[in-house]
């Protein structure tokens, strides 16, 4: 069997290179692996393009990336939690500024989706007739318009899953599991950091939420979440 288990959560980042596409579970920075964005931090990655729902806090989830300096473009569905965001959208100073891209959440879903189904798109009415719609075909059928929406892939997804074995099973709970079971299928590598690690058939095969063939790296000491 692979040895998917480091030792900490440098040594679980330590493939992510300037410039990667990653894409990071959770809402709000509920399902967000912590010990990941910390140690991305401290590895000072630049020119990140993250996929999130949101733009987390200024001092929690993906916005610790943000205030960095490290996110170069960010496609997420919304961004109001997190001022720093706005900031960074509309300084002059090119160092600080930050593409964001707005998709709504249920076709950032869809899209993720679609990337790890092997799917070349999908069509849906929402965002027909706005700004949404901008550079996008859109495709009538039987009378009716759609946006051909492209899926979205990463290099790396960033997952948190509650529990897991060592060969990657993993079962999230609550909300903790938004988006990151779709973010596991559509990445080329899969990080998790779970706040518990057990062995391998610990877990009861009809709990299991994502199974361990979508899981590359795994390391433990994810806190509980805390609102």
């Amino acid at each position: 069997m692979l040895n998917k288990i480091k030792n900490s959560a440098d040594e679980a980042v330590a493939p992510v290179k300037d410039g990667s596409v990653i894409m990071v579970g959770g809402f709000m920075a509920c399902g967000t692996a912590e010990i990941l964005i910390d140690a991305l931090v401290k590895k000072g990655v630049k020119n990140l393009t993250i996929i999130c729902n949101d733009g987390g806090y200024p001092d929690r989830g993906v916005g610790k990336l943000i205030a960095n300096g490290q996110v170069k473009r960010l496609i997420a569905s919304h961004v109001g939690l997190n001022p720093e965001v706005a900031r960074r959208m509309n300084t002059d100073v090119e160092a600080d500024k930050m593409e964001v891209i707005l998709v709504p959440q249920g076709t950032l879903a869809e899209r993720i989706r679609a990337g790890g189904a092997g799917l070349g798109g999908f069509l849906t009415p929402t965002g027909v007739g706005t700004i949404v719609a901008d550079g996008k075909q859109t495709i009538n059928v039987d009378g009716r318009d759609y946006l051909l929406e492209k899926p979205l892939r990463a290099d790396f997804a960033f997952i948190r899953p509650t529990k897991i074995d060592k060969q990657g099973s993993c079962v999230f709970v609550g909300t903790t599991r938004n988006f990151n079971t779709l973010m596991a299928t559509a990445a080329d590598c899969v990080i998790a950091g779970a706040c518990e690690v057990v062995e391998t058939g610990g877990i009861d095969p009809n709990a299991i939420h994502l199974s361990g063939i979508f899981v590359n790296t795994i390391v433990g000491g994810e806190k509980k979440w805390q609102m």
